[in-house]
């Protein structure tokens, strides 16, 4: 039988998903020899050259960027527009089959694994800017545009799209996750910057989450569907396309590092800044080890001491005002080396390093993996987090260079762990533990912007309360009763 593609004893009643046979999902010839009634609905729907059930495709689809077990699914489908998406979905859905959407697979809390099986929606074949309004600021892709691409569409319209996670992530993808990055502290997260969804939810239905066509800057028209799905990771629907907030290329832009003697002071010359007012647009915080790493990978020559990367959007005179007020409160606080990057090329190199700040981290020790930490706290509460972090790190032999978004009080420790040694990686996982519980401690969140995927689902429990988990399962046993979009994502199973 091939496992879960037709109706029988592999499946569970009520559409739990089957979990009898999984063990058939890595075995090509078992498919190869079974019956094969939904693969044929599927190739009917968008043709032969749209279905893999190769090992080799299955594998690539079902992990992403995270230290999860890939998982891979048992069929990949690749839709080329909406209405092969919908069909598709009532087929799965006729016959109990799990649903996983994927983008690029740049996710890093194993967002992607079919840890039921079941079907990849693979979108990369939805590829289209469909609707650019210049003069109203805004955009609707279909899912298998990157925020790459459509900055390239966009190159010679005076307008860009701003939010930064680093990766060249699907923005769809970016949407699902509620993505954020380098510029969220002036133009903030995906959730301020989706102005309407479609959707298609585990039946095949079709939704705009704010009306067909729909794209005002505000509304006041009932419930904020928008944002129920900008975050949800898949589980509650497949998103087809989006309408985003764009925005005016600054007339100039300003980069610059500066180092300082410690972490605290680093931290607080970020609070200062932003109790200044000072619009800054990206401010990056990287600690000694992160920035060795940086040199070593990049080539770079920083002095290896906690920084601050920064960058200023503006006219001319403002930039001056912004950079002066910056200067005179990192040198307060004993920032020194200011380095400032002005010509296109030279920022973009600047940034480019701190963007390989995943693979800088990973050649400290050649064939380990890296785990991407990531919590998010009050600005008042940055300086000690951070501290105690290090501080935790250190204590606990840990390599784990320090990066964040530090702006909107978001950190990252890329921990870099050796695979075949159990008792560090139990280490990592003590810290990782301690690590989000301390900012829950902070009246901060278990993640800023990863999701919470497979990995913090206990986290989310402890974060929201027993009630909000309980309304959070309610919507998603009221939009997916059969539990077929991206099982064991986000929200624990249900004990039976």
């Amino acid at each position: 039988m091939l496992h879960g593609l037709t109706v029988g004893r592999g499946l569970l009643s009520h559409g739990r998903c089957f979990l009898q046979c999984r063990h058939l999902g890595s075995n090509p010839a078992a498919r190869s020899a079974a019956p094969d009634s939904v693969i044929s609905a599927f190739r009917s729907i968008c043709g032969e050259e749209c279905i893999s059930l190769s090992e080799a495709v299955r594998n690539q689809h079902g992990k992403d960027e995270s230290i999860h077990r890939c998982q891979p699914p048992d069929v990949v489908v690749f839709p080329r527009c909406v209405e092969e998406v919908s069909a598709l979905a009532k087929v799965c859905h006729n016959h109990n089959l799990p649903i996983i959407p994927f983008g690029t697979g740049t996710g890093l809390e194993g967002g992607v694994g079919a840890v039921k099986g079941g079907v990849c929606f693979s979108l990369r074949n939805m590829d289209q800017v469909l609707d650019l309004h210049q003069e109203d600021f805004d955009v609707t892709v279909e899912p298998g545009v990157t925020r790459k691409a459509l900055n390239s569409y966009l190159r010679d319209t005076g307008l860009w799209f701003p939010v930064d996670p680093g990766a060249d992530a699907s923005l769809c993808g970016m949407a699902a996750t509620s993505a954020s990055g380098t510029n969220a502290v002036r133009y903030g997260t995906m959730r301020e910057n989706v102005l309407n969804l479609e959707v298609v939810l585990a039946d095949g239905t079709v939704i705009h989450t704010a009306g067909k066509g729909r794209r005002p800057r505000k509304t006041s028209a009932g419930y904020n569907l928008t944002n129920l799905f900008v975050g949800s990771e898949g589980t509650l629907g497949i998103i087809t396309k989006t309408t985003l907030r764009l925005y005016g290329v600054p007339e100039a832009m300003v980069s610059a590092v500066c180092s300082f003697p410690s972490v605290q002071a680093a931290v607080d010359s970020t609070v200062q800044i932003l109790q200044a007012g000072v619009p800054i647009a990206r401010i990056e915080f990287l600690d000694d080890l992160m920035i060795e790493a940086c040199n070593r990978f990049s080539s770079l020559s920083y002095p290896v001491s906690p920084t601050l990367f920064l960058e200023f959007h503006g006219s001319e005179q403002s930039l001056k005002e912004q950079v002066h007020t910056t200067e005179d409160i990192t040198q307060s606080n004993g920032g020194a080396d200011f380095q400032w990057a002005t010509d296109t090329e030279d920022r973009n190199r600047l940034w480019k390093a701190r963007h390989d700040a995943w693979y800088a981290a990973l050649a400290l020790r050649p064939g380990c993996k890296a785990y991407a930490t990531d919590v998010c706290v009050p600005l008042s509460r940055l300086p000690q987090i951070i501290v105690e972090t290090k501080e935790d790190l250190i204590q606990n032999r840990i390599t784990g260079p320090i990066a964040g978004h530090v702006g909107d009080g978001n950190f990252h420790c890329l921990i870099v762990v050796d695979p075949s040694d159990q008792e560090e990686q139990h280490r990592v996982h003590l810290f990782t533990e301690r690590l989000a519980r301390r900012a829950l401690a902070m009246d901060g969140t278990c993640t800023g912007e990863h999701g919470v995927g497979l990995g913090k689902r206990t986290l989310l429990c402890e974060e929201m309360g027993p009630m909000a988990i309980q309304v959070m399962q309610g919507l998603k046993d009221t939009l997916d009763p059969k539990n077929l979009m991206n099982p064991g994502k986000i929200l624990l199973p249900i004990e039976l």
